[in-house]
């Protein structure tokens, strides 16, 4: 076996991830799957390059070496990218976005604010990804969530702009669970539930939510990941699991959304974009664009349009430049 990109990759995101399970996440791949690959990578450096250590796995000196190496193959390959991207004739807008509930309609939305522009709009399961390909200019803007006080670093370059400052998290449960019927759940109501795990694991989520449970009283029983969205309500509406959801979200057959008493969890949604390769009035027309996708989906559920409505200094400002 040959070492590859996506080999020295892997090896760069253990490092950062400080561990195989948030790695693999980060990733898209399963931990065993991500574990083997390791191996495969040992074998042809000649020796370990991680050991497990008391809060993660360390580089070992062989995996130091390995690993200054692949950052500086990766950095030469980012900047191949983002030069061939500089000479390229009127190239395309590349936005990368997480997984939010805006993106169904971002593109309708894109394509009204942004006529004769030719975009491509790709989905990532990690805000790490994002700004990395960001700042290696591979995309040209991201949309993205931080939540609680979590702060996404950024690239240099990058600017960046609050879409949606403030937004309660819900819980969706089975329509079949005995809280469904409640207009509002307290969260340590939910102590003895199996939740589902945010997807996103780079974004505050997953702090946020075990923080919150523990103010409540009790530590949340993580157990699932799924990306896959007919799989994630599946699950829920069979009452095998719940989930942390943005107000937002549609309606899924066998589920409800309900708001949690006191919003213990809240994101934001921001907007970030190069200025090297987005001029002022191209990242208005995608903030106005991106804000209307999100209002797209208030009325969705009419709680958080009643919580919405009354809070007009979360809105975003539609006529600034």
């Amino acid at each position: 076996m040959q070492l590859e990109l996506r080999h020295l990759e892997a090896v760069c995101r253990i490092a950062e991830a400080g561990s195989l399970g948030r790695a693999a996440a980060r990733l898209g791949v399963s931990q065993p799957a991500l574990s083997a690959q390791l191996r495969r990578i040992e074998r042809v450096a000649g020796g370990e390059l991680f050991v497990r250590g008391r809060h993660g796995v360390d580089p070992t000196p062989l995996g130091e070496f390995v690993l200054s190496k692949a950052r500086r193959v990766l950095g030469e390959m980012d900047a191949l990218a983002a030069g061939a991207r500089a000479v390229a004739p009127h190239p395309t807008l590349r936005l990368g976005c997480i997984l939010l509930v805006l993106v169904d309609r971002l593109i309708g939305r894109l394509d009204q604010e942004l006529t004769g522009q030719e975009i491509a709009v790709s989905v990532e399961h990690s805000v790490t990804a994002l700004t990395r390909l960001l700042g290696a200019g591979q995309y040209d803007a991201i949309v993205y969530g931080e939540v609680a006080e979590h702060e996404v670093p950024l690239p240099d370059g990058v600017v960046a702009r609050t879409l949606i400052p403030k937004e309660p998290f819900c819980v969706r449960l089975s329509a079949a669970h005995p809280l469904a019927a409640r207009d509002r759940i307290g969260l340590a109501e939910l102590a003895d539930e199996t939740w589902m795990t945010l997807v996103e694991d780079d974004d505050g989520g997953p702090e946020a939510l075990v923080e919150a449970c523990l103010r409540a009283g009790f530590t949340p029983h993580l157990r699932h990941r799924i990306a896959d969205r007919k799989m994630h309500y599946d699950l829920i509406a069979a009452g095998r699991a719940i989930s942390l959801s943005q107000p937002t979200a549609p309606g899924a057959e066998g589920t409800v959304l309900r708001p949690l008493t006191g919003d213990p969890v809240t994101g934001r949604i921001r907007l970030a974009w190069n200025r090297s390769a987005v001029s002022v009035p191209r990242a208005a027309l995608l903030y106005r664009a991106a804000a209307l996708a999100y209002l797209d989906n208030v009325p969705n559920n009419a709680f958080h349009r009643t919580w919405w409505e009354a809070r007009p200094e979360l809105h975003p400002d539609l006529t600034a430049p």
